[in-house]
């Protein structure tokens, strides 16, 4: 079992202490085709009502995307996903003090939610996508999350293929946050995320939700992402509104050795998960 070092992530103003409690990244998508949520949050009053209620149930920071990125997805020009997060980001920045995060892969739309006051960029690209991202990200003072992903949204998932899968996200993960440090984003506002789904077949995800001691090893905080995913309901059998005792049981595992914030879309049944988890990893420790 890993130890768990306390750490902070350090987002325009805003300080997130991360190790003594596991934190939690409400999801939010106002999109019309994520594959979970879909079409539920467009409408801005209602999507406001959802980021309210999973504050109220224990969410440490919000997570907005306006585009999806599921296997299969198609890209959303900036003017699309503008009008789909504007409402919703300049809305929640004048309701929430807590952080904030977007998730986009692209400069512009980063730039507009940071003018209304988030404080999280979360790149499934690792500032690949658009070379204007990383600029954004060191001169907004926010942090961000690098994600691996092998492929785009559209194909990622045809011919998923790795010699050593969790070497080999490691060893992106850790030339990302190299890239990110020498351009002048600082360590402590670096979130990784192994990108469970993403350009991964069921065999690569399990390796990487049961080998998570080698990415704690680059000490940065840990961001797992599996609500309701294609790999809980490959083993489950389950439709993706049925898969929430597969999300915990991974839940669990993950924060028994170490995992840092998880991203979900069920907070309140999450949040019970992740502090009985947490609580008997503790009492291991002590």
């Amino acid at each position: 079992m890993a130890v768990v070092s306390p750490l902070e992530i350090r987002c325009r103003g805003k300080v997130l202490p991360v190790g003594g409690r596991v934190l939690i990244m409400g999801i939010l998508n106002v999109t019309p085709d994520s594959f979970s949520d879909g079409g539920q949050f467009i409408d801005p009053a209602r999507a406001v009502d959802q980021a309210q209620k999973m504050i109220a149930e224990g969410a440490d920071i919000i997570d907005i995307g306006g585009e999806s990125t599921r296997p299969g997805a198609s890209y959303v020009s900036e003017e699309e996903e503008l009008q789909r997060i504007h409402p919703i980001v300049e809305a929640l920045g004048k309701c929430t003090d807590i952080p904030l995060s977007i998730d986009t892969r692209k400069a512009a739309i980063a730039q507009v939610a940071l003018d209304y006051g988030v404080s999280i960029v979360n790149d499934v690209s690792a500032l690949r996508d658009d070379s204007r991202m990383a600029g954004v990200v060191k001169e907004s003072g926010a942090a961000v999350v690098l994600m691996h992903r092998q492929g785009h949204s559209y194909s990622m998932q045809n011919a998923a293929a790795y010699e050593e899968v969790v070497g080999e996200v490691r060893d992106f993960l850790s030339e990302r946050v190299k890239l990110a440090q020498s351009i002048g984003i600082p360590a402590d506002h670096i979130i990784i995320d192994p990108g469970i789904g993403f350009g991964k077949s069921l065999s690569h995800n399990l390796k990487l939700l049961g080998n998570l001691d080698d990415l704690l090893q680059l000490g940065l905080p840990l961001l797992i992402g599996l609500s309701r995913k294609a790999c809980i309901g490959e083993l489950t059998g389950k439709s993706v509104r049925e898969r929430e005792m597969g999300n915990a049981a991974a839940v669990a595992t993950v924060v028994w050795q170490g995992a840092h914030i998880l991203r979900v879309h069920d907070v309140a049944a999450m949040k019970d998960v992740i502090h009985v988890a947490q609580a008997l990893r503790n009492s291991c420790d002590t």
